[in-house]
């Protein structure tokens, strides 16, 4: 039996559960015309395509997370590099190497993950669901203001840390609700 790669069988995934989509639209009664309404189309919509993208991330990046959990941090950013070849500027890769960055204690490049990963995608910051990591990032901007505020009003000439900074309030913003 030929082996399927992770790419064939994710699609094969989407094509059952629109497949599966489409035939419960075709055979629901018409008796309840909310149900046949276009937007309960698209949030049926919108939702599968939602929890078919988690869990094309869980698999994924699966193997970073294990090697996460083991304690190899460093092994765990080659990985992610690795799949960065494969899935170039995906948010999610940015924002696994912010958390291990982090981590590390490497705050300035953990913070610049962090930035990257949120204007790819603000998915990160619901409140609720699978993808939230609105904790982390507040208590990522708490440490970072409480540690960078201070270096960089007593060193103004450093523009990377003046940048770093910029970022942080970046976040800061978006935490509380402003867009782009």
């Amino acid at each position: 039996m030929p082996k399927l790669s992770l790419t064939s069988l994710l699609w094969m995934l989407i094509v059952v559960a629109t497949a599966a989509m489409a035939l419960l639209l075709l055979t629901s009664s018409g008796d309840d015309s909310r149900m046949r309404s276009g937007g309960l189309d698209k949030a049926v919509e919108r939702d599968l395509a939602f929890q078919a993208r988690v869990a094309f991330l869980q698999k994924v990046y699966a193997p970073v997370e294990a090697l996460l959990a083991e304690g190899n941090p460093q092994a765990a950013l080659l990985k992610l590099d690795e799949l960065g070849r494969d899935y170039p500027g995906d948010a999610h890769g940015y924002l696994l190497r912010g958390e291990i960055l982090r981590g590390m204690g490497v705050l300035d490049q953990a913070i610049a993950n962090y930035v990257r990963a949120l204007k790819l995608d603000g998915d990160y910051l619901e409140q609720a669901g699978p993808l939230s990591r609105r904790t982390e990032i507040r208590q990522l901007v708490d440490l970072g203001l409480s540690e960078l505020g201070p270096k960089a009003r007593s060193n103004p000439d450093n523009r990377s840390l003046a940048v770093t900074v910029r970022e942080l309030h970046y976040l800061q913003s978006r935490l509380a609700g402003g867009c782009e």
